[in-house]
């Protein structure tokens, strides 16, 4: 009977393996399926800006996206509270300043490669500003901006969604990037917004 532990010990040290081959065969799988999902979705969305006002819409909406949509969202604010909402323009600058000096380091380090490099058949409607995907930094930027001015004044939270769904359309209509791009963008400004801006809401 010397020969069971012999096969119990045998079978401990080879299970463990097999059981690890398994799970990553399974996790392929999965990250296979997810990935051929967000490409399915960007050529879907994508379809949406092949008429002239779609392609004019996705256009514009991301060029407002460079720093544009900023300026006219301080100019905004400024109008409707006058000198009440300068401490929220200036929270809003710091954290666009904060999060346009960070996602190009969380880019460089993920190195997702944009869909139209996964589909070259993707119409490609603007010239992209660097070769990854992965966030996107308008719906970031957007979005950590926009988290002290909900803070401030809930009400527009409606308007604010609006907004920010609409650029992760653009970026997703213009081909540069995928639904779990604009998706982590979107978390990522505001995980890293909010934190600062009620600290800075507090001591203000």
């Amino acid at each position: 009977m010397e020969f069971l532990p012999k096969r119990l010990a045998l079978l401990e040290r080879h299970v463990p393996l097999v059981v690890s081959k398994s799970d990553d065969f399974f996790t392929a799988i999965w990250a296979q399926r997810f990935l051929a999902a967000d490409l399915a979705a960007v050529r879907i969305v994508s379809r949406s800006a092949r008429s002239t006002v779609g392609r004019a819409l996705a256009i514009i909406i991301s060029r407002l996206g460079n720093g544009w949509i900023y300026l006219i969202l301080g100019v905004i604010t400024f109008q409707c509270t006058g000198r009440e909402g300068l401490p929220i323009i200036v929270l809003a600058g710091l954290n666009a300043a904060l999060l346009h000096c960070l996602f190009p380091y969380i880019k460089r380090y993920i190195g997702r490669p944009r869909p139209f490099h996964a589909d070259p058949h993707l119409p490609v409607l603007l010239k992209v500003l660097d070769e990854h995907s992965f966030p996107s930094g308008h719906t970031m930027t957007l979005s950590g901006v926009l988290v002290p001015i909900v803070i401030a004044w809930p009400s527009i939270a409606v308007s604010a969604a609006a907004l920010i769904l609409s650029m992760a359309w653009s970026r997703m209509a213009t081909a540069h990037h995928y639904p779990s791009d604009v998706l982590g963008g979107v978390a990522l400004g505001i995980v890293l917004a909010y934190p600062l801006s009620t600290c800075f809401l507090a001591l203000w």
